[in-house]
């Protein structure tokens, strides 16, 4: 290749055809370019099925080159169409580029920042700021991979209901690499149920999704941390033996079977007690007088089995613990009063141990849960990498991880959770005497009180027909990801809001499970509308998005009632993905704003990694609570952005919540007619 000096402008033209060697072309701004004959060969010979062609003509201007070439057939010359001809001057452009990139010397115009940015060498500009940013991100990639080599960043790990996430994060919440599995659950004899086979292969498999992950973004596989928490969904029943055999298949919180237990636990406690808390489950087994029930050595939550596996600590954070038996906050322990309360009722069903035999010991956030061992390390790991000794902090529950992710763990302060099931977390300010029936009263994971409104269902049903129109889309040729799919039905939803009108005779039902809040023991997902309404994809997705908010609409009127106060009310989980649409229908359905945070898709597993953060800043000696530390430490400067509620929309949630209601007696005839 010949290189020209800037000056002396000359035509272009070709020099020697077999090597593709060129004269020096210059523009006005006197740039020279290389590399143009051997591309302009490759796609000559591309046009002409390999064999080398010579253009008719070939010029620069400026930065690009302009092809018009003439093609020979049946002894005519044709000129390629334009829209033909633009095609094979970008290609041309981007092989060149390839070729050899421009020397900076000869192209003063891009060093040049003040640059006209109409200018045909405004393209380089963003090129150029992106060069300059390149070091400093370099240091930044360099720094993490450091933190990740040195083993100083925190793990946190959340098994939802049909994801289990994994996430890396500095100490004050940057977020360095995420992983995930899918699963499942299952019904089984009539119960909901996670395989323990399933949670072994599902953390491994998000533990190398993260591992891979972290690689790709900074070069380094970690092999040791500086902290690892684990949460998972809350309540359900895992019973274990002296040996520590499972007695039965794991229950989940979905299931509805513990009314009896629950009933009775209730008028004894003089407080709700839920049907999906374990003390109900081990009660309800003690009533239907299971065989297994004499063997029960251990109970504990999904977290808190995991937690064991990997440290071989039976512990609890106190907000998984509190639901799982009623937690004394004047103790931060489980109100023995309520404990000799269940002893009793026990025993006069014919049950002996004391429940709190079974109970794991409760501990709050920050405190030392244990050390990973070498049989915790290869659980995650298989492959030997990965080295023991990181500590722990307590396992806590996805309420409590949510509540961090979003830092609502003050008094006044809430958060909305939608995923699977959907749910509102309020922390009180004072107690809750009486508590209304429908609401819990679980902790945050440093102990304070807090009133929940849990529902069973959330958005799977949105999510079934999702799936539908995306397997559609698969077959007519045109797949799209999840993503778009969920905004198109959002998007639609949204619109019909606008409208007003376009649910109007069409009811969702999205109760793949019992909702206890409305007095359903069991659900079927139902889509009905009267013979006159419009079924159109606007109007399907507001009632699918206004269905998942129903149940929990009606949970937050009471609490409205019986005085509880909110200042912020937060929302997260993916849902909240597609911009304000699901965020406007929450502050529509609750008639209050929402706010969604920057992190409100990172979810409960970037919440564990911070109360992992947080266990290790108190090992170094930090004595600011929970709350404090999540307002400096990761939350300052944070931005959120917050929706008022609509006053037609408003009006148009209230209408469709009452129909919905009526027709609530359709779902238990579904429930009777279809098993």
């Amino acid at each position: 290749m010949v290189r020209a000096a800037p000056h002396a402008p000359r035509p272009h033209r070709l020099r020697d055809r077999r090597l593709g060697a060129l004269r020096p072309a210059h523009g006005p701004a006197g740039l020279a370019h290389e590399g143009v004959g051997v591309c302009h060969q490759r796609h000559a010979r591309r046009r002409r099925g390999g064999r080398l062609h010579r253009p008719a003509r070939h010029r620069a201007e400026h930065h690009g080159h302009r092809l018009g070439a003439r093609r020979h057939r049946g002894g005519r010359h044709r000129r390629h169409a334009p829209d033909r001809r633009r095609r094979l001057r970008r290609g041309l452009r981007r092989r060149c580029a390839r070729a050899r990139p421009h020397d900076r010397a000869h192209h003063p115009r891009r060093e040049d920042p003040a640059g006209d940015d109409d200018d045909h060498h405004g393209r380089h500009r963003p090129r150029l700021r992106a060069a300059a940013a390149r070091p400093e991100r370099r240091a930044e990639e360099s720094v993490s991979a450091g933190l990740i080599a040195d083993g100083g960043a925190f793990l946190g790990i959340e098994l939802g209901s049909t994801r289990i996430k994994a996430c890396l994060a500095t100490g004050s919440g940057e977020v360095l690499a995420t992983g995930t599995s899918a699963w499942e659950n299952e019904l089984v004899d009539g119960r909901w149920t996670y395989a323990l086979g399933s949670v072994e292969a599902g953390l491994r498999a998000a533990y190398a999704s993260l591992v891979e992950a972290a690689e790709a973004a900074h070069g380094v596989r970690p092999t040791a941390y500086a902290g690892i928490g684990i949460s998972a969904m809350m309540h359900g029943y895992l019973a274990f033996d002296a040996a520590g055999e499972l007695l039965v298949p794991f229950r989940t919180w979905r299931n509805t079977s513990t009314a009896a237990a629950a009933a009775a636990l209730s008028e004894s406690f003089g407080r709700p007690v839920p049907q999906r808390w374990s003390a109900a489950h081990l009660y309800q087994a003690v009533l239907d007088r299971e065989a297994h029930v004499p063997a029960v050595a251990r109970l504990t939550t999904l977290a808190g089995y995991v937690h064991e596996r990997l440290t071989g600590r039976d512990v609890l954070g106190v907000g998984d613990a509190s639901g799982v038996f009623p937690i004394d906050p004047a103790t931060g322990d489980y109100d023995a009063e309520l404990l000799a309360r269940f002893d009793a009722l026990a025993a006069e069903a014919g049950a002996a141990p004391s429940i709190a035999e079974l109970l794991p010991e409760v501990l709050p956030a920050g405190a030392d849960a244990g050390t990973l061992t070498e049989t915790g390390a290869a659980l995650l790991d298989p492959s030997g990498a990965l080295r023991p000794g990181a500590p722990c902090c307590p396992p806590e529950g996805d309420a409590g991880t949510g509540m961090v992710a979003t830092n609502a763990v003050r008094p006044r302060t809430g958060n909305v959770s939608a995923g699977t099931s959907v749910f509102a977390m309020v922390v009180l300010d004072g107690g809750l005497d009486p508590v209304p029936d429908g609401i819990d009263v679980v902790t945050t994971p440093a102990g304070s009180p807090v009133a929940m409104v849990h529902c069973n269902n959330g958005s799977s049903e949105l999510g079934a027909w999702a799936r539908v129109f995306s397997e559609f889309a698969r077959a007519i040729g045109h797949p799209v990801d999840d993503d778009a799919v969920f905004a198109a039905m959002l998007g639609g939803a949204s619109s019909a809001a606008i409208r007003g009108d376009a649910a109007e005779g069409l009811l969702a039902y999205n109760l793949l499970a019992g909702e206890p809040i409305v007095g359903l023991p069991a659900g079927r997902p139902l889509l009905v509308r009267t013979p006159d309404a419009r079924l159109d994809l606007a109007g399907l997705g507001r009632a699918q998005l206004y269905s998942v908010f129903a149940a929990l609409s009606t949970g937050m009127r009471t609490l409205a009632e019986a005085g509880v106060g909110i200042d912020r009310l937060l929302a997260h989980g993916g849902l909240f993905r597609t911009d304000g649409v699901a965020q406007q229908a929450l502050a529509n359905a609750l008639d209050a704003p929402v706010s969604v945070g920057e992190a409100a898709s990172e979810g409960g597993a970037w919440g564990m990694a911070l109360l992992a953060a947080y266990r290790g800043a108190v090992a170094a000696g930090a004595r600011a609570s929970l709350a404090d530390w999540l307002d400096s430490a990761v939350f300052a400067g944070a931005s959120a952005r917050t929706v008022e509620p609509d006053a037609g929309g408003v009006a148009a949630f209230d209408a469709y919540r009452a129909r919905w209601e009526a027709g609530l007696p359709i779902v238990r005839a579904a429930v009777a007619a279809l098993d």
